[in-house]
């Protein structure tokens, strides 16, 4: 039987990072795949004079098609927040459009970020927040995963991150994730292909380390897994 999978996220680049190993095994099983995403991340530059955000969203919104079409995922929508806003924004309005979204959708698994927003980003944790509020209202009986980092990402990549600036805030300690999914092969090809495909997001990073230190660096994906609950508890929350 064919399952659906519903991926809520802040920017474009967000999906691929943390989940393309998910999306894939999805595709594979020959599953529906539907990815939103809250921004079009119109201020992810460190040169917004030469990528004011008109001209950097536009560029992230194609980088993101074409690595959905290394994913095979082809069903997409925006929720046209603008770039580090979503934590200013209305958060029962939010969540409201994103159960919308599930309402019309009716996945059976919803990923999104987990309660840290995995960076520490804002943006990440609201749309983590929006996300999880809407499961509980109106689809309690979907399983829904929170991308977390992988068990010893921090310390084994603890000097790139730092270069990079990859965390807002010192990140979460190690969890024990009820999903981790270690990318290999052509699995672990395909990933890294969508992700070069978002090359204003990327570039510098596989420029700065390589591209095998850069495949190992996000070869994993880890996920809390919050199983369906009854109705009448969701309705309390």
């Amino acid at each position: 039987m064919t399952r659906t999978l519903l991926g809520v996220w802040a920017h474009p680049d967000d999906e691929t990072f943390l989940s393309s190993g998910l999306i894939l095994a999805a595709r594979e099983r020959g599953d529906r795949v539907v990815l939103v995403t809250a921004t079009r991340g119109e201020h992810g530059t460190d040169d917004p004079g030469r990528w004011p955000p008109g001209r950097l969203g536009r560029l992230r919104e194609r980088e993101l098609e074409a690595a959905l079409a290394v994913l095979g995922v082809d069903e997409h929508r925006f929720l046209g927040y603008g770039d580090g806003s979503c934590a200013h924004a209305a958060e029962p309005l939010a969540a409201r459009a994103i159960a919308t979204v599930i309402e019309e959708v009716r996945p059976d698994t919803i990923v999104t970020f987990g309660p840290d927003g995995v960076t520490g980003h804002d943006d990440h944790r609201a749309v983590g927040r929006w996300t999880t509020r809407a499961r509980h209202r109106v689809a309690p009986q979907v399983e829904l995963l929170r991308a977390v980092l992988a068990p010893g990402f921090t310390r084994r990549f603890a000097a790139v991150n730092e270069a990079f600036g990859v965390f807002m805030d010192d990140p979460a300690d190690d969890v024990d994730p009820g999903l981790h999914l270690r990318l290999e092969g052509a699995q672990l090809d395909r990933k890294i292909e969508a992700m070069l495909a978002q090359d204003s997001q990327t570039r510098r990073l596989v420029d700065g380390v390589g591209l095998a230190t850069f495949r190992r660096w996000w070869g994993e994906e880890a996920f809390l897994v919050d199983r369906p609950v009854a109705a009448s508890a969701a309705a309390a929350v």
